[in-house]
């Protein structure tokens, strides 16, 4: 829905989620979606993904962090109950079986890193240019997308994740990205809390966003939001929804490529057979010899050239195949 058309005196949670509805369908719908949500990456793909996943978050999280008091953006900064950095971190570890010191390391990573996907670059730009600008509003409409859509697509594909990557869905080792604390206790959240915690989060936006529909003064038309002009602050509502659209079209990207690097999809690819023996013999000649050997068996044993009236036969064959060579070649 273009911005034009949105009735930017509703609240911001409103605004957003229609202006949002059509790119977020083509992203919940999207093939690549459908591969992660089926538990049908490889093991090597869904962990790189999840890689490209912790850098988004590690600059959305810093920039929050950054600007927490921000009047639009602390009503919704909550690092305890929000933070997924540090899950995806532990995530990460458990499904390579290594340490969270150390998975960075991994060569996985290590190739991430040296040449990163235009995709991720791009997300992890626009965050910290928004973070390093001087007004950090437009990373409400990041913390939107990302977190509610944690809260709500990423708990229906946690089975299917577990049984993909054989994964302990009781202890939620290797799934900790999925799951999420309670509002006001440290228990873990049921579908209902979580319910619940997306609804304070867009209690939180609209109230950080202020009561745009109540103009306070005729003459300068202010409003409540952090007390700029009428025109101002609908012009900050129209690129807020942009900008969460932006983000909807970052996340899409972002599925793409998952499968920019094929080398690395093959370390999950059965081990094919190749050259395995000690002398360096390839399978392909040890099977031209037996081949060979086989065809020249049948010709023997088929025109009668073994045993010992055989054997002559032969000899009188090889003695006449000589002479005729001989005499073909000179």
């Amino acid at each position: 829905m273009a911005s034009s058309t949105l009735d930017l005196s509703q609240p911001l949670s409103d605004i957003l989620r229609q202006s949002t509805k059509e790119a977020h369908d083509g992203i919940a719908f999207s093939p690549e979606a459908a591969k992660l949500s089926n538990g049908e990456l490889s093991k090597t793909e869904y962990v790189r993904f999840l890689m490209m996943l912790w850098h988004i978050y590690a600059a959305l999280e810093e920039g929050l962090e950054r600007h927490a008091t921000h009047p639009v953006l602390e009503p919704t900064y909550n690092p305890p109950l929000l933070r997924r950095a540090p899950s995806l971190s532990s995530d990460i570890a458990q499904l390579l079986q290594v340490s969270e010191s150390t998975w960075k390391s991994h060569p996985i990573h290590q190739s991430l890193i040296t040449s990163p996907p235009k995709a991720m670059s791009t997300y992890v730009n626009r965050i910290q240019y928004i973070s390093n600008s001087g007004d950090p509003t437009p990373l409400v409409a990041h913390a939107y997308v990302r977190y509610l859509g944690d809260l709500s697509g990423g708990q229906t594909i946690r089975h299917s994740l577990a049984k993909a990557y054989d994964l302990d869905e009781a202890s939620g080792e290797g799934l900790s990205f999925y799951a999420f604390k309670e509002l006001s206790s440290s228990k873990p959240a049921s579908l209902g809390e979580m319910k619940r915690i997306k609804d304070w989060f867009r209690n939180g936006m609209n109230e950080g966003a202020g009561d745009n529909t109540s103009v306070k003064g005729i003459g300068d038309l202010v409003i409540s939001f952090t007390r700029v002009s009428y025109v101002r602050c609908f012009l900050l509502l129209a690129a807020i929804a942009q900008e969460a659209k932006d983000v909807f079209r970052y996340n899409g990207d972002l599925f793409n490529a998952i499968l920019e690097h094929p080398e690395q999809v093959r370390k999950d690819s059965p081990v094919t057979p190749k050259a395995q023996y000690s002398s360096g013999i390839a399978v392909s000649s040890v099977l031209a010899v037996i081949t060979a050997v086989s065809v020249a068996h049948f010709f023997l044993v088929a025109g009668g050239f073994s045993g010992p009236r055989g054997f002559a036969k032969l000899a009188a064959a090889e003695q006449w195949f000589t002479s005729f060579w001989g005499s073909t070649v000179q």
